[in-house]
């Protein structure tokens, strides 16, 4: 039988309800389960602790794995908030239209399965991603626009996976005035790699330089899992999966070009420069120049009046160890003296430039200095060209042309140069920016707002390295091989020239050589037999 509370009990129980968002929950929400059924929403401890969050904090970041249920706690609390409060003005954006509708449709939900004696407010404007309480309480699904929610004062936004939302950035500086006048912001996601929107955000809260206050939620606050559990859960994923789906690990999530593993390695091989030099003090030394070396200068060129760096490294060819390094934001010319200086300081090293447009400036200033070892290739294959050879080469040029087929194959160079560890980073800032290399639309590129001028400026230097040092270092091998075996063979060598070792008569050569043939001659017939 039904149970109908009377009308004071009634009253009583709604104040109850309106001042504990838990109490509420915990006895009047229901939700779908996928086997179950429609089932009262029983929370887990951790699930009431954000709740509090929720109400103690106006913005939270919750970092989380898969299935933890924080969506529909989410939507449980919204619906706590509008039907207890008039006028509220919620907005949800998620990285796809349907996954803010879905939250929308959850609120919905649980409204419509209230007892009838609960439902203080009812539904007066419905609408599929949107509806309207008769208290004035409004929500709303909206997709990732540039423009979403700018024109109204919102009392919560919700950003549903945030951290797969393009250009969340951008988005958030024009959504954080509709805050302004007391409003409150959840921002919840599964990582998806570092400097995002949403992984600055939570790491700037735990280092207390935002208002957002940080929840982490791995996979074992769920009391129902145990090792058992994550074992069999984790048989088929990888291990990029599991970081981002389970341990909630920035640094493993994502799909940065680079593995996890190996920036994870790289991190540990950083350390500050043995010198900090140059003219702007951006030029990093980590070890001197010895002569028993060969390197190698990539440099990747910009304007000086941008966001993009002109950059080089100076890589020792032998070891694959990253021991220079320049970053800075300066002129084509002055970059010049800058090059001319560090790899004469090199004993001359090659010196590769990419010859974009303001890449031929530097290199037309490095050949008006003489600089006597710049990287030369034919136009039309990037095949290395010696400096003097070029001179008598109609189709040469200066410099690595860096272009829409050799980006792919050189970027891939240097990740397999990381990934079998044949090069050694050194660089903080070659680091960081290896952690905001990523995959975006199949191409290789920085994140929004980063840099990759040093990636490619090192991918350059990996390619060079394979290539032409690879190649000069095989001719010097077969080259010791042959004299050594010329030095171990029985055998007298001949040459017409006088004076060489092995000089014979050249007439006695064509005497012996006419003997053979008539002696060829005469026995034939037991040959051909």
């Amino acid at each position: 039988m039904t149970y109908y509370p009377t009308k004071q009990e009634t009253i009583k129980e709604i104040i109850k309800c309106g001042k504990n968002a838990n109490y509420f929950i915990n006895n009047y929400a229901k939700i779908s389960h996928p086997l179950r059924g429609l089932i009262p929403f029983s929370m887990y401890d951790f699930q009431e602790t954000l709740v509090d969050d929720f109400n103690s904090y106006r913005f939270n970041v919750i970092l989380k794995a898969r299935q933890l249920g924080i969506s529909t706690v989410t939507a449980a609390y919204i619906t706590w908030m509008m039907l207890f409060n008039r006028d509220k003005n919620i907005l949800v954006i998620a990285t796809k239209f349907g996954t803010a509708a879905n939250l929308v449709k959850k609120v919905k939900s649980i409204i419509k399965y209230l007892p009838e004696w609960l439902r203080i407010a009812d539904i007066s404007v419905d609408n599929r991603t949107s509806f309207e309480l008769s208290n004035g309480s409004q929500i709303k699904a909206s997709s990732t626009s540039g423009d979403a929610g700018r024109s109204e004062a919102l009392s919560l936004l919700v950003i549903d996976e945030a951290a797969h939302v393009d250009g969340l950035d951008e988005l958030w500086t024009g959504l954080y005035p509709t805050l302004s006048t007391g409003g409150r912001c959840i921002a919840l996601s599964t990582p998806n790699g570092v400097g995002n929107w949403f992984h600055q955000t939570y790491v700037d809260s735990e280092n207390g330089n935002n208002d957002f206050f940080p929840t982490s939620l791995k996979w074992h606050v769920h009391p129902d899992r145990d090792k058992v559990w994550f074992d069999k859960e984790t048989t088929n994923m990888s291990r990029r999966q599991i970081a981002q789906e389970l341990e909630c690990n920035f640094n493993m999530s994502g799909e940065t070009v680079f593995h996890p593993d190996d920036i994870k390695r790289i991190k540990e091989t950083v350390c500050e420069p043995k010198y900090r030099t140059g003219v702007d003090r951006n030029l990093w030394i980590w070890e001197e120049y010895s002569p028993q070396f060969n390197y190698v200068l990539s440099a990747d060129v910009a304007r000086g009046d941008g966001k993009d760096f002109s950059v080089f490294h100076i890589i020792k060819v032998e070891t694959g160890e990253i021991i220079a390094e320049y970053r800075g934001k300066t002129t084509p010319d002055l970059f010049s003296f800058i090059i001319n200086d560090a790899g004469r300081e090199y004993g001359n090293c090659m010196v590769v430039v990419e010859n974009n447009s303001v890449g031929f400036a530097v290199l037309d200033k490095l050949v008006e200095k003489e600089y006597p070892n710049l990287y030369y290739s034919y136009k039309s294959s990037n095949e290395y060209l010696d400096q003097l050879e070029a001179e008598y080469v109609g189709n040469s040029i200066a410099g690595f042309t860096t272009s829409l087929k050799t980006r792919p194959l050189i970027v891939a160079k240097m990740e397999e140069f990381v990934r079998n560890k044949l090069i050694t980073v050194y660089s903080k800032r070659l680091l960081d920016e290896m952690n905001t290399f990523v995959w975006q639309h199949g191409k290789p590129q920085a994140m929004k707002k980063y840099n990759d001028d040093l990636i490619m400026a090192c991918a350059i230097g990996c390619w060079v390295k394979d290539t032409v040092f690879a190649e000069n270092q095989r001719q010097a091998e077969f080259k010791k091989a042959f004299l050594n075996s010329m030095g171990k063979t029985d055998k007298i060598l001949s040459t017409s020239i006088p004076g060489m070792s092995g000089h014979r008569d050249f007439r006695a050569q064509q005497a012996d050589l006419k003997k053979q043939q008539n002696v060829y001659e005469e026995f034939s017939w037991i040959l051909k037999g």
